[in-house]
């Protein structure tokens, strides 16, 4: 028996009925028709795409105690330090799914499904498994790309759809292993295109969908209607672990940049605008006489930026990126990050409530100031502590979204006077004593200071925090 794709005669009942009273809609139910009505299925489309999606076997080794209790005083004291200490490994095993993008066997997965593994085995959907290695691992947007090698074979695929052509409403099938009970297909609709402020990632814009998306089914392919991948299944919404319709997926248009960084050798270098904003809110909004909330206040324009070349000013409200909606902060970012640089992107701004069009030249980061990396030693309260100067290019290497200068700390060396005071990762550095501290020089400089007592002030995340060292 042949199967019928469902989209067309569905789009076309489901056009009848929003052109129908529901009166007139009642009156029209009819006993299907003929075999063909009833034999309507996604089949044909699962046949095509599912091939391409893969199995995830990760393994990861720990090493453990045998026993707190192996350190009991009263233990010891009976058998000696024989056990005392003794590490245990523990082999640690999780799945999640992935896509093959190219036939060379290429795949993309998310980054949380393979982080921190010392085995990944991919198992292709006819059961054959093959070791993959590491190509790619992008953590801020989740991401990750694999490779295996099927010799001379070329594998299924799947390409890649403008994910910026979604609409809500538009049918989708997401194809993964969830619970690791096999391949599995469900099928929904796109709940939301551009839904921020999730928090799953640094860079939050997701698709939403209500098709089930369980555990294990990170990583794997939400389709649409044309069999090409629209999404990396990648979160779910859920109070008990299990789907209740709310799961979100990585836009494909944020798959596509990675992967091409793979092909260009690795390194991934999103753009440079030189400004940053906040998004409008209702106040804002009734403040400035826009007719709605939405867009990005530009709040700060870094001179000498292709922003401030652009004719880009504080005040300005971005509302579009290449004829794309702007609604926030996050949208904006993602907007960015999917254009490649040495490209010109065109922002659509109100400035004092007149529609403007400004062509904005996207650059890398650049490293300016130099960060000068600097490990902090000697007899005084920050040793330990590794700092650098912000520039944009380690704002983006780091995630710092809240600062373009100053001085940040990278890292803290365990047991140190830097640990000791408290002093964390991402912490950015304000003040020693009467110092403003703006450059690792700065800081240096206060810190040769003969002073029997410090005071530090970061910022860490919105607050401001200020200790007191010694007496």
């Amino acid at each position: 028996m042949t199967r019928t794709l469902l989209r067309p005669a569905l789009a076309g009942f489901l056009a009848l009925a929003l052109s129908m009273p529901l009166t007139a809609l009642a009156q029209t139910r009819q006993v299907p028709e003929g075999r063909e009505q009833i034999s309507l299925s996604f089949a044909p489309l699962v046949k095509q795409a599912a091939p391409a999606v893969v199995n995830i076997y990760t393994k990861r080794r720990v090493q453990q105690r045998l026993s707190p209790l192996l350190e009991d005083p009263m233990f010891r004291r009976f058998f000696g330090d024989a056990f005392a200490g003794i590490p245990r490994e523990r082999v640690e095993s999780s799945l999640g799914s992935g896509v093959i993008l190219e036939a060379d066997g290429l795949i993309v997965t998310n980054a949380h499904v393979i982080n921190g593994s010392d085995e990944i085995t991919v198992v292709l959907a006819d059961r054959r498994e093959f070791p993959a290695k590491l190509v790619k691992l992008d953590e801020k947007v989740d991401l990750a790309v694999l490779r295996i090698d099927p010799g001379a074979e070329r594998l299924p695929t799947l390409a890649l759809h403008d994910s910026d052509d979604l609409e809500v409403g538009d049918l989708v099938l997401a194809i993964g292993n969830p619970f690791g009970v096999g391949q599995t297909v469900t099928s929904g609709i796109v709940s939301a295109v551009a839904r921020t402020a999730v928090g799953i990632s640094d860079y939050n814009f997701f698709i939403q969908t209500d098709a089930a998306i369980n555990p294990g089914n990170s990583g794997g392919a939400l389709i649409g209607m044309d069999g090409r991948l629209v999404g990396i299944n990648t979160a779910i919404y859920s109070r008990s672990g299990g789907s209740i319709g709310i799961g979100f997926a990585i836009p494909a248009n944020m798959v596509r940049t990675v992967v091409d960084a793979v092909a260009k050798g690795g390194k991934l270098v999103r753009p440079w605008i030189g400004a940053g904003g906040q998004a409008v809110t209702a106040d804002l909004a009734a403040s400035m006489g826009l007719p709605r909330p939405a867009g990005v206040l530009i709040n700060q324009v870094r001179a000498g930026g292709p922003a401030a070349k652009a004719g880009l000013k504080v005040g300005d409200v971005v509302t579009a990126i290449n004829g794309r909606a702007v609604d926030d902060p996050d949208s904006m970012r993602y907007r960015v990050a999917t254009l490649p640089v040495g490209q010109a992107a065109a922002l659509t701004i109100l400035r004092q409530g007149r529609e403007q069009q400004v062509s904005l030249h996207l650059i890398a980061p650049p490293e300016d100031p130099p960060r000068q990396q600097t490990k902090l030693t000697g007899r005084q309260p920050l040793a330990g502590a590794e700092v650098a100067n912000i520039n944009p290019a380690l704002a983006e290497e780091t995630g710092i979204t809240d600062a373009d200068s100053g001085v940040v700390v990278l890292e803290v060396e365990r047991g140190s006077p830097a640990g000791a005071v408290g002093l964390r990762p991402g912490d950015i550095v304000l003040r020693l004593n009467e110092v403003t501290v703006r450059t690792v020089d700065d800081l240096q400089g206060a810190l040769r200071q003969s002073v029997r007592r410090w005071t530090l002030s970061v910022r860490r995340g919105d607050q401001t925090l200020t200790t007191t060292i010694g007496g």
